[in-house]
């Protein structure tokens, strides 16, 4: 028997970011309906490093304790390793050509942990989607749509008007729905609303086997990545990169990942026959006992889309950019554009802000995948240095490869200068593995935000130093309030249900407790006044807030509830008038 809904927003695609956009719409408060053609989550272990951004708003909705909980801990998540081989007993073999600090680990480690409320962790697609499944089922019961599809789509001024097919029964159904959330990676609803993926693509062919196989002999406990350069291997067989992927972390890790890239015309690239064997043999453990899970392949490409928006369609995680997964940057970009989307949702479904809010959506993401895929590309090309470390050409053969990894190991002055090359070319990839700007400095210069003329603090062209400021469409700085007997992040200021926090000092506290109040009763926003100092009832106790707020101790921040600055105030002089409710109206486009 076929049924019509009504709903405010339907989401197409039961991914990381649709689970994700499922979950952060009902903590607002927002009835949807999600519907997801494959019967259930993802059986490829897809991407695993989940970064400190990503974790921050987990944090805010709720999931960060239950991802560490399962997550790869930090000791076996803060290094990467170059290898020659695992195994083997030649001169060439179980050599370590390269270690390299990542992800918060090591020598990042002070420098994550004052930057951000916890750390990355890592955590595969395969195990993360089915707990973001559950979160979303008990926060939204009965509206979780497993192997369920979109088969038409029309929208008109009011509505998107889609007819979905229970796979199950073949009955279809019709969804009336204010908005829809495309976050089917590009699959239906892009070539149904005439968007394009514009872009390079066909750049490789990656072949990934995840398997099961017992490792603990050979595998290094820091690394949560090994990559392999076999000096034998004169084809892409002769190297690979392999993650663990759990569930138990380190060498104990009953499943692994390991990926090979091909040329689009290598005629070895689909060779599934011999692939056991040639793992085998590139980690020279010949008798070890691997049971294949899933064999799959993708292809690198670099692409966004043309729009984020068409209409009541918005795009979101890989339906709106894709990229390889070097950085790690695909589904944290995509968690991170369900979250920008899922307040201004509610906000123009409550009545709150205008509909034209949400073109801020496009404005404020877009840059971000550009320069995300940018990178991602950057990052991807970048392995080809290796060989030329070695002083190598592509393609060269094994005979002068294994010459050429000889001399790299000898006990000679040529030896030491070309380890000392090697080294310098190589830890060029720390852009890779060590890219905490790119992960928390990004920031939105147009948008759902008022600019104050400031100029952006300089970014590392490497990626890699993040420079916290509250320059309106900046993340908010991080820092440890003391209240009520425990430590809070800023960040924990805004919770997981909206609204804005404002946050003063206490010579400020009047004028702007009395502002805020004003601009919630004017635009019925709620905006929560937050006085951080001494004799409140949030101090900083190391003063690390002080030393982040860039504004006078009466000045104000207007912080959005993605913590993302909307407006700042430099000192109460700003809060003569109105200037906070005008801000509030250009910020919801009311």
């Amino acid at each position: 028997m076929s049924e019509d809904i009504d709903v405010p927003v339907l989401i197409i695609g039961g991914g990381g970011c649709g689970l994700s956009s499922s979950i952060f719409l009902s903590d607002h408060g927002v009835d949807h309906l999600l519907v997801e053609r494959h019967r259930s989550t993802s059986h490829l272990p897809k991407a695993h490093y989940l970064n400190q951004r990503t974790m921050e708003i987990f944090r805010q909705h709720n999931l960060a304790d239950d991802v560490y909980t399962v997550g790869t801990p930090m000791e076996h998540l803060g290094m990467v390793k170059m290898v020659t081989t695992l195994g083997g007993d030649g001169p060439l073999d179980g050599r370590t050509l390269q270690e390299m600090d990542s992800f918060g680990g090591g020598s990042l480690t002070e420098t994550y942990v004052r930057d951000g409320p916890g750390p990355s962790t890592n955590y595969p697609q395969i195990r993360l989607e089915p707990l973001l499944r559950r979160h979303a089922e008990s926060r939204r019961p009965g509206r979780i749509r497993f192997h369920h599809e979109l088969v038409a789509l029309v929208q008109d001024d009011d509505r998107v008007l889609a007819t979905i097919r229970n796979r199950d029964d073949d009955q279809t159904y019709t969804v009336r729905a204010r908005y829809l959330i495309a976050a089917d990676g590009g699959k239906t609803v892009g070539p149904m609303s005439g968007v394009t993926l514009e872009g390079p693509t066909g750049l490789a062919d990656m072949v990934n086997l995840h398997f099961s196989a017992d490792l603990s002999l050979w595998w290094d406990d820091r690394a949560v990545i090994t990559f392999f350069n076999n000096p034998s291997g004169g084809s892409t067989w002769g190297a690979g990169a392999m993650a663990q992927m759990g569930p138990t972390w380190g060498k104990h890790s009953e499943e692994w990942s390991i990926t090979f890239g091909f040329r689009p015309d290598d005629p070895e690239k689909f060779d599934e026959i011999t692939i056991i064997p040639k793992i085998r043999d590139l980690l020279k453990v010949p008798d070890l006992d691997i049971t294949p899970i899933n064999l799959s392949h993708w292809i690198v490409e670099g692409v966004i889309a043309d729009r984020y928006r068409v209409g009541r369609i918005l795009f979101a995680g890989d339906a709106a950019h894709r990229h390889p997964p070097t950085t790690g940057l695909g589904l944290n970009t995509a968690i991170q554009d369900a979250h920008n989307l899922a307040w201004k949702l509610a906000a123009v479904l409550d009545g709150r802000a205008e509909e034209t809010l949400l073109d801020s959506y496009e404005a404020e993401r877009k840059p971000v995948a550009a320069r995300n895929v940018e990178w991602a590309m950057f990052t991807f090309g970048n392995h080809a240095v290796v060989d030329a470390g070695f002083g190598l050409p592509p393609g060269a053969p094994s005979e002068m490869r294994e010459q050429a990894y000889a001399a790299f190991f000898s006990a000679s002055p040529h030896g030491d200068t070309l380890r000392a090359r090697f080294k310098e070319v190589a830890d060029t990839q720390r852009t890779e593995f060590q890219a905490h700007d790119i992960e928390l400095g990004f920031n939105y210069e147009a948008g759902a935000l008022v600019p104050d003329g400031s100029e952006a603090p300089p970014r590392d062209p490497m990626g890699l130093v993040y420079q916290p400021t509250t320059r309106p469409g900046h993340r908010l700085p991080h820092a440890w309030l003391a209240h009520g007997g425990q430590l809070l992040s800023t960040h924990d200021l805004v919770g997981a249900q909206g609204g804005f926090v404002l946050l003063t000092g206490p010579s400020g506290a009047s004028v702007w407790e009395t502002a805020a109040s004003q601009a919630t009763a004017k635009f019925g926003t709620p905006i929560t006044a937050v006085v951080i100092g001494e004799g409140t009832a949030y101090t900083d106790p190391d003063r690390a807030w002080h030393g982040l707020r860039e504004v006078a101790d009466d000045g104000a921040i207007l912080v959005r509830p993605d913590n993302h600055v909307a407006w700042r105030a430099l000192d109460s002089a700003d809060a003569e008038g109105d200037a906070l409710a005008s801000a509030l109206k250009s910020i919801l486009r009311c």
